[in-house]
């Protein structure tokens, strides 16, 4: 058969069903293929799932052999229920993918029409394709399958990825640790041109997360790499104390490789090493802004750790210092009148140095708004605050501005206090 345009069939043609069980359809890299199913259609006391549909509906994948093809239409032989056209729209669209296709080749494809104006059975290679992608990717989630998949694209959030014609994505998060864009000033037009080396390149990939509905696919190079971690974490516990050896600084932390020291070993000692994340707040006790001010790549450090969790190692090198919070109630006490740098403006308040790493909040609403906070105060002058609130424990301390007179009026109370303590006590 070879017509430009779809003709009307005999109702005895258009009535034929049958199914073939041991082909299926897949659309790879925008060709049309015949070949083994990745999974049993039938056999084996199975029955294909496209044997137990019956009768046909609109959006059923349904399995026909090609009787014809024409300029502008595919013909596919579907047995008794009747004979299958791929046309219009949905022949421009999957014109590159039927070039190769000859008749009596099996292919599947997804209904769009029971019956249009000229008796056929309209159906869609885009739609089955899609649907038959969702189910292989689904399955390949389920498996944990690891599998090479080429990158086509990158933005600031991580790398584009083209599965079968669907759209994927790997985050950044989810990228192996030395694949990690480690811009240690957190710049998103650095990180972006460091994401940008990996376009062309093939990565070893797994389905982290799926939905169908909302055409959302997320990959993971780090699955494949969480049994090994699992392995070389088991060696060590929370608490443990090792030593360890910077590898790099982002904006939010840096990461360490421990034990910085071991002996040459088959693969290489690095192959042993376990990279781990110190994370800003753990740093110091002080508040830190920019991790780079602080730690330098290759610097050696003791760290403790704290978190051995989601196959990953959290540590702290705050965890090996004293805590400057746990005698302050020695030395201050709610309702103290203190001396404090502005060290921060921010949209919720004031931060306030009042010792060396210790410092307090004075909260937005002590000023109204903003505008008035930033009249008042300025980063880097002192000025003297009131402790409305001292919680060591959770390392807090409110703060409220005051003048000299109230300061003074404030401490009044409690000099007269300390004189009359002064007098009741015995020679």
């Amino acid at each position: 058969m070879d017509v430009g345009r779809p003709a009307r069939l005999p109702a005895q043609a258009r009535r034929r069903r049958g199914l073939q069980k041991n082909s299926i359809f897949y659309k790879l890299g925008g060709m049309l293929q015949t070949t083994d199913p990745p999974r049993q259609l039938a056999g084996n006391g199975e029955k294909s799932k496209f044997e137990l549909i019956k009768p046909f509906r609109v959006g059923d994948l349904v399995e026909g052999r090609v009787l014809g093809i024409g300029r502008s239409a595919v013909y596919l032989d579907l047995g008794p229920q009747g004979t299958g056209i791929i046309y219009g729209r949905e022949f421009l669209e999957e014109r590159a993918a039927l070039r190769n296709v000859k008749p009596g080749t099996t292919i599947v494809a997804k209904i769009v029409d029971l019956e249009n104006e000229d008796g056929y059975i309209e159906l869609s290679l885009k739609e089955a394709g899609k649907e038959l992608t969702w189910d292989r990717l689904k399955e390949m989630k389920e498996k944990e399958e690891v599998f090479p998949v080429k990158i086509i694209g990158a933005n600031k959030g991580g790398l584009l990825a083209d599965l079968h014609g669907t759209q994927a994505f790997l985050p950044v998060s989810q990228l192996a640790q030395e694949h990690y864009p480690r811009v240690e000033d957190g710049d998103p037009s650095k990180i972006l041109r460091a994401l940008q080396a990996f376009v062309g390149q093939e990565l070893e990939l797994q389905v982290f997360d799926l939905n169908p509905q909302d055409g959302k696919v997320i990959l993971s190079e780090r699955s494949g790499e969480r049994t090994r971690l699992k392995e070389q974490l088991a060696r060590f516990a929370v608490g443990d104390v090792v030593e360890g050896e910077i590898t790099g600084v982002v904006d939010f932390g840096a990461f360490i490789k421990f034990p910085a020291d071991l002996p040459a070993q088959t693969g290489g000692p690095d192959e042993e090493r376990v990279e781990g994340l110190i994370h800003i707040s753990e740093i110091d006790w002080q508040i830190i802004e920019d991790p780079a001010q602080i730690l330098k790549v290759g610097d050696r450090v003791k760290a403790k750790i704290v978190d051995l969790s989601r196959g990953r190692a959290s540590l702290s090198l705050k965890a090996l210092k004293e805590d400057p919070w746990k005698e302050i109630e020695r030395r201050h006490a709610k309702l103290d009148i203190v001396q404090g740098k502005v060290t921060k403006l921010n949209p919720f308040g004031a931060f306030v140095e009042i010792e060396e790493k210790i410092q307090g909040l004075c909260h937005i609403s002590e000023f109204g708004t903003k505008t008035k906070m930033e009249e008042m105060l300025k980063p880097g002058e002192t000025y003297m605050f009131q402790i409305l609130d001292l919680n060591p424990a959770e390392h807090r301390m409110s703060l409220r501005l005051v003048t000299e007179n109230q300061a003074d009026a404030a401490a009044e109370p409690k000099s007269q206090q300390q004189k009359q303590e002064q007098t009741e006590t015995p020679e």
